[in-house]
């Protein structure tokens, strides 16, 4: 698919996954715009990394300067109003009577992707990008490809365009991605994935380990650290 000549919207959170798909979209598509949520999350320090990581972007690739464009913020705070999940309260993170664990925001992607498609309707975007993942996940029904297909049929039929979702980081775990992102802009934008994103659910920016800053022992601290260490083993 020839993208150069067409833009994007990128979900960018302000961690790992969302940071690489930004770097994969201004290395495709010849404008890209960025969007990021306020839900009430635990961990909204995450969302106070996402200016400095964008800023050490445009010293990577000059070509990505002239790409990157607006950055756009939704309120969705009543997303965490609704919800009661321990990415939404402080509570310990634990297994759900049904197999899911209560970091599992219901609806928080459909939402998501949804208000990206309202918002890539008026700027004139086609494509958008996120950072589900269906590989290294905790079983979130909202990561999964068949659910990203079908809301895309959907907001396609609702919208009357034809949006495109790319999920580049569906089918890779934690190292590919961190290999992808070496490839995407070198060992330079590892460092910058690895100082300037965020991921930890606690909020943890006061402990720096080699894979960057959290807790170290929330769920997505624990793969992201093991992602690293097998991306240093290739």
């Amino acid at each position: 698919m020839a993208t150069e000549n067409e833009a994007a919207l990128v979900l960018f959170s302000g961690g790992q996954d969302s940071a690489t798909c930004l770097a994969w979209a201004l290395d495709r598509f010849g404008r890209v715009e960025t969007l990021g949520f306020d839900y009430g999350q635990r961990h909204l320090v995450e969302l106070e990394c996402r200016s400095a990581f964008r800023a050490g972007l445009l010293h990577l690739r000059p070509g990505w300067v002239s790409r990157l464009g607006e950055d756009h913020l939704i309120d969705l705070g009543v997303l965490g109003a609704m919800s009661q999940t321990a990415l939404t309260r402080d509570v310990e993170i634990a297994m759900g009577a049904e197999g899911l664990p209560n970091t599992f925001v219901p609806g928080r992607n459909l939402l998501f992707l949804t208000f990206a498609a309202a918002l890539a309707y008026r700027r004139g975007l086609r494509h958008i990008v996120a950072g589900m993942c269906e590989t290294d996940y905790s079983g979130y029904p909202d990561c999964r490809d068949d659910t990203i297909k079908a809301l895309q049929v959907a907001l396609n039929l609702g919208m009357d365009r034809r949006f495109v979702l790319h999920t580049p980081l569906m089918w890779i775990d934690k190292a590919e991605t961190f290999a992808l992102a070496e490839r995407l802009g070198g060992a330079a934008l590892v460092d910058l994935v690895v100082e300037r994103t965020h991921t930890c659910y606690a909020g943890t920016r006061d402990k720096r380990h080699e894979w960057g800053y959290g807790c170290g022992q929330c769920p997505a601290c624990e793969l992201r650290a093991a992602g690293f260490a097998r991306y240093r083993q290739r």
